[in-house]
């Protein structure tokens, strides 16, 4: 974030170079500037003579608090912020039936997977949207989340630009009318990214060898399989979110290469937690924590005989990701 000491120290060189979305404000407000001054912003307003702030209506004073204003707006919005976050910890709260649940704190830090298991309507999903909301205490659990190692404040927690956290669900379809192309230009633009066409080459490659059926750029969004809108939506929150955690739930049988999925994620230094039935899924996860009764449980670490049978379960899954393909594409199966 920026202040007006800020803008008393800097030169509107350095300015613009960092945020150069104040340019196209301050052009807006008629103040001509030169992206190469050393001066810095309140200098220059200063030195317009009163002919000038006149026939422009510009008021310096109000100039520099609406870019203070506008250009925090926008570093909140593109999620430029130099705030890294590193960790998250869930507090205990209490399950449905009032009793304290088993562990005092759990910390989750950046590159790290979290499976979450239980039965069905136990209360995955509660935990998720507590994560989401950022609880302080004030959800039906009486849990909190606390980044690193501090509670989030309300501006934060309600504010309509907070990225926090990006959620993905199985139940993901798009009303857009655009294509494939044209949805990931449209968030690269929102973005302010540099090399746009490689940012958008990249997701549309990973969607790709996600997705157990290839799509192309022309492709309307909306005509998109469930599992090619779930790999379009896991490339793109990994390579252009600015959200550091991602949730995801239960995405078992969105159709994309699970593994491929998460590892994509945790490359790009994400935290993620997954709610998931699929025993494969709940292995790849560096902890599992277990629900019961609307309330955690149980917090275990994957152990070496666990990580045996993954690799087992990873062997029978290529097997059936084999067979899948080959009735794709009308072959017959043989043992």
């Amino acid at each position: 974030m920026i202040s007006r000491n800020y803008l008393e120290v800097k030169t509107i060189e350095h300015l613009l170079e960092k945020y150069p979305f104040i340019s196209e404000f301050l052009t807006d407000n008629l103040v001509d500037i030169d992206e190469k001054d050393q001066r810095t912003l309140p200098e220059l307003l200063n030195s317009l003579d009163e002919e000038t702030l006149e026939e422009k209506a510009i008021n310096p004073e109000e100039i520099l608090e609406g870019v203070v204003s506008f250009a925090n707006q926008m570093i909140e919005f593109l999620g430029i912020g130099e705030n890294t976050i590193n960790e998250l910890t869930i507090v205990a709260g209490y399950n449905k039936h009032g009793e304290k649940e088993s562990f005092e704190k759990l910390t989750i830090k950046k590159g790290e997977i979290i499976s979450i298991v239980g039965p069905t309507g136990s209360g995955k999903s509660r935990l998720l949207a507590d994560i989401e909301w950022g609880a302080q205490g004030d959800t039906p659990t009486k849990r909190s989340i606390l980044i690193n190692g501090e509670g989030i404040d309300k501006t934060s927690r309600f504010s309509s630009g907070n990225k926090l956290v990006a959620q993905l669900s199985q139940n993901m379809n798009f009303v857009m009318d655009l294509t494939v192309f044209e949805f990931l230009e449209l968030h690269a633009k929102s973005r302010m990214v540099e090399d746009e066409e490689d940012v958008i080459n990249k997701i549309f490659d990973k969607a790709n060898e996600l997705a157990g059926e290839k799509f192309k750029k022309e492709t309307p969004i909306t005509s998109l399989s469930g599992g090619q809108s779930r790999a379009l939506m896991i490339a793109d929150t990994a390579i252009l979110s600015t959200s550091p955690i991602v949730l995801i739930d239960e995405i078992e049988n969105a159709g994309i290469d699970r593994k491929k999925a998460l590892d994509l994620l945790v490359g790009e230094e994400k935290i993620v937690l997954m709610a998931t039935h699929d025993p494969l899924l709940a292995l790849m996860g560096d902890k599992r924590i277990v629900i019961k009764n609307g309330g955690i449980h149980d917090v275990m670490d994957i152990i070496s005989e666990e990580r045996d049978i993954l690799h087992e379960l990873t062997k029978l899954d290529n097997v059936i990701q084999g067979m899948r393909e080959k009735l794709r594409h009308g072959h017959k199966l043989e043992l």
